[in-house]
C-alpha cells in the first residue's frame, strides 16, 4: 500500500506525478526551515507556525492552480502518521529528557500527564455532548463523543517551550516539556482504549473497565520501552560496537527503539509510551556504552528526524485546512450555518481552557503541599500555573492524527458528520497554534520577569544523599526496626524525593554497574 497518493484534477496516480509531488512538497519543507531560521533571532514565530503559515499559502497556490478541486500535493492516512512521524518524534523527547530534572518532578508530570487527561477528557466529552445538540449538530455516537474528549486533551507545548529558558527556569521547563510528552501518550492510549468498548452497552463499568485497559495499556507499554531500552545498553556494552564501527551503535539504537513500538503496536500497546520509555532508558544507560562522537551524533540525528516530522505534520495541516471537499460537505450537516459553525469552534476552545484549569491548579496545590518540606525546593507559584495552564491550550500534530483516525478512512471523509469534526479540529489547532502561540512570549515575559526568573531554578533536594536503605541483614532487628521507621516518617513527610534518594541509591548500587560501563561522567537520575 502505497504511503503517499498523488491529488491530481482527475484522482489518478501515476509513480511519475508521485516523485514530482514528493519533490515539490520536500522543496517547501526545505523552505520552511529557512524561513524558520530568518524568523529564530525574534523568537515569536517558531517552527510550527512557520510550516503552517507557509501551508496555508503553498494549499491556496495549488487550489488556484487546481481551480478549486484541490488544496493538496500529497494526501497521507492517519497510520503513516504513527507509524513513521510519530516514533522519531516521541523516541527523541524521551532521550533529550532531562532526567535529573523530569525524575524529581516525576509524581507532579505523572499526575499532570495522567490523572490530568482523565480530567480533562472527561470534561470536553460530557461537555460536547451536552452542548453539540442545543447547537442543532447532531449524529455522533457516544464513542464519537468519547473520542473527542481524548483528541482535544492532547498538548503542543513547542510554542511554550521555545519561550522558556530551561537554565532559567529548569524547573518550570522541566514540567511543562514532561506533562507535554506524556500527556500525548496518556491521550493517545486513553483513545485507543475508548475504540475498544462496546458503546451500545454503555455504562458506569464500561467506564470503570476503560480505566483498567488504560493502566494495563499504560504499564505494559512501559515495561516493554524499559525492557528494550536495558536490552539495548546491555547488548552495546558487553559487545561494544564502537571498537569497529560507530555506525553500527548508533543504528542498534534507533533500530531497537522502532522494534519496540512496532512490537508495541504489534501486540495492541502503546507504541507512543514504548518508545518514549524506551528513549530515557538508552539515554540514561546506554549512552554511555557508545563512544564520544556516537554520543554527539545520536543526539543531533535524533533531535534533526524529530524536527522534520514535526515541521512535516504543521506543513500538511495548513495545506489541509484548505480542503475545499471537507469544508463543503460539513457545511451540508450544519445545513450551511455560520453561527452553528462557530458555536462549535468556540465550545471546544472553552471546554479545552475549562478542562485543563481543572487539573493544572488543584494538582499544583496538591504538589505544593506533597513537597511543603522540602524547603530548598521553590513551590508551583500561581504564575508558573497560569504559564502550564496557557502552555496546554494549544494543540498540534497528534489531535490532528487522532481526528483523521476517529473520523476518516485512508484521509478522506465520507460522513458530513464527520467532516464537521475534521474540520472543528484543524480550526482549533491553527487558531490555538497561531494566536495562542503568538501570545505565549508576552504573557510569559509579563509573568516571568528575566531578573526574577532564578527564583524558579530548582535545586538540590535537601535529602541527605548517605540516606539509608530501609533495612540491612547486617545489623540487628532492633536497629532496623528504627531504620524502617524513620524512613517511613521521611517518606511521609518529603514523599517525592525520599522516593528519588531510594532510586538514586538502588540506581548506583545495582542498575549501572551491569548496564552502563565503568566510566560515567554523565549527571546521575
Amino acid at each position: 500500500m502505497a504511503l503517499f497518493d498523488y491529488v491530481n484534477d482527475t484522482g489518478n496516480n501515476s509513480s511519475d506525478e508521485m516523485v514530482v509531488s514528493i519533490t515539490v512538497f520536500v522543496a517547501i519543507l526545505c523552505l520552511c526551515l529557512v524561513i524558520g531560521h530568518l524568523l529564530e533571532e525574534n523568537r515569536w514565530v517558531n517552527e510550527s507556525i512557520t510550516a503552517i503559515i507557509v501551508g496555508l499559502i503553498s494549499g491556496t497556490i495549488i487550489l488556484l492552480i487546481s481551480k478549486g478541486k484541490s488544496s493538496h500535493i500529497l494526501r497521507f492516512n492517519e497510520e503513516v502518521f504513527f507509524i513513521y512521524l510519530l516514533p522519531p518524534i516521541i523516541f527523541n523527547a524521551g532521550y533529550q529528557v532531562k532526567k535529573k530534572q523530569f525524575f524529581h518532578n516525576f509524581l507532579t508530570i505523572m499526575s499532570f500527564g495522567v490523572i490530568g487527561v482523565f480530567i480533562s477528557s472527561s470534561i470536553i466529552a460530557s461537555g460536547s455532548w451536552w452542548i453539540f445538540p442545543k447547537l442543532n449538530f447532531n449524529g455522533l455516537t457516544i464513542r464519537d463523543y468519547l473520542g473527542i474528549g481524548a483528541i482535544f486533551s492532547a498538548t503542543d507545548t513547542v510554542c511554550t517551550l521555545q519561550v522558556l529558558h530551561q537554565d532559567e527556569t529548569p524547573l518550570l521547563y522541566s514540567l511543562v516539556f514532561g506533562e507535554g510528552v506524556v500527556n500525548d501518550a496518556t491521550s493517545v492510549v486513553l483513545f485507543n482504549a475508548v475504540q475498544k468498548i462496546d458503546v451500545t452497552r454503555f455504562n458506569g463499568w464500561s467506564a470503570f473497565h476503560v480505566f483498567l485497559d488504560f493502566l494495563y495499556l499504560f504499564s505494559t507499554s512501559t515495561c516493554l520501552g524499559v525492557v528494550a531500552g536495558l536490552i539495548t545498553s546491555y547488548i552495546l556494552k558487553g559487545l561494544y560496537f564502537g571498537r569497529h564501527s560507530t555506525v553500527r551503535e548508533i543504528s542498534l539504537m534507533l533500530l531497537m527503539a522502532y522494534l519496540s513500538y512496532m512490537l508495541a503496536e504489534l501486540w495492541s500497546l502503546s507504541g507512543i509510551l514504548t518508545v518514549f520509555f524506551s528513549g530515557i532508558l538508552m539515554s540514561h544507560y546506554a549512552w554511555h556504552n557508545v563512544t564520544d562522537s556516537s554520543r554527539i551524533t545520536t543526539r543531533h540525528a535524533f533531535e534533526a528526524m524529530s524536527f522534520i516530522a514535526e515541521t512535516f505534520i504543521f506543513l500538511y495541516v495548513g495545506m489541509d485546512a484548505l480542503d475545499i471537499e471537507k469544508w463543503k460537505m460539513s457545511q451540508q450537516s450544519l445545513a450551511g450555518s455560520v453561527w452553528t459553525s462557530m458555536g462549535i469552534y468556540i465550545t471546544v476552545l472553552v471546554l479545552m481552557a475549562i478542562g485543563r484549569a481543572a487539573f493544572v491548579f488543584p494538582l499544583s496545590v496538591l504538589s505544593n503541599f506533597m513537597n511543603r518540606n522540602a524547603t530548598r525546593t521553590p513551590p508551583i507559584t500561581f504564575k508558573h500555573q497560569i504559564v502550564i495552564w496557557w502552555a496546554g491550550l494549544m494543540r498540534g500534530a497528534v489531535s490532528i492524527a487522532l481526528a483523521f483516525k476517529q473520523f476518516t478512512f485512508s484521509g478522506v471523509t465520507v460522513d458530513p458528520v464527520h467532516a464537521v469534526m475534521v474540520t472543528t479540529t484543524v480550526v482549533v489547532v491553527l487558531f490555538s497554534t497561531l494566536v495562542f502561540g503568538f501570545l505565549t512570549k508576552p504573557l510569559i515575559h509579563h509573568l516571568l520577569p528575566h531578573n526574577d526568573s532564578r527564583r524558579g531554578i530548582d535545586r538540590e533536594s535537601s535529602i541527605s544523599k548517605e540516606t539509608l536503605p530501609l533495612l540491612s541483614f547486617d545489623e540487628s532487628a532492633t536497629t532496623n526496626l528504627l531504620r524502617a521507621k524513620d524512613s517511613l516518617s521521611m517518606l511521609l513527610q518529603r514523599p517525592v524525593y525520599t522516593i528519588h534518594s531510594y532510586w538514586r541509591r538502588f540506581d548506583d548500587t545495582y542498575m549501572r554497574p551491569v548496564f552502563c560501563a565503568p566510566a560515567i561522567n554523565e549527571e546521575s537520575v
